[in-house]
């Protein structure tokens, strides 16, 4: 009687990260900037308010800014909520 030895194959496992999406926000002619902060600020949490300023003037000055890069679910969150508050924001995949 013999004892044989049992190996399990080996699996490694690569986790691939997320995809990431680019939230960005776009220049208007409508809203004050102080409102736009705000709206910044009440919607991305994570923000502080230089950092609202900031992209704020971006957007003014450039057309568009970039508010934050996240994941799918919550890039969709930020722009419609975003847009909901009347600024224009859309996303888009980070490459």
């Amino acid at each position: 009687m013999s004892i044989e030895t049992i190996q399990k194959p080996t699996t490694s496992t690569i986790r691939k990260t997320a995809p990431r999406y680019r939230v960005l926000l776009h220049n208007d002619d409508f809203n004050s900037m102080e409102f736009v902060v705000q709206v910044l600020m009440k919607i991305v949490p994570s923000l502080t308010q230089p950092q609202a300023v900031n992209i704020m003037m971006e957007a003014h000055s450039n057309g568009i800014a970039l508010v934050i890069i996240c994941a799918l679910e919550p890039a969709e969150f930020y722009c419609e909520n975003l847009n909901n508050h009347g600024l224009t924001s859309t996303i888009e995949p980070d490459e």
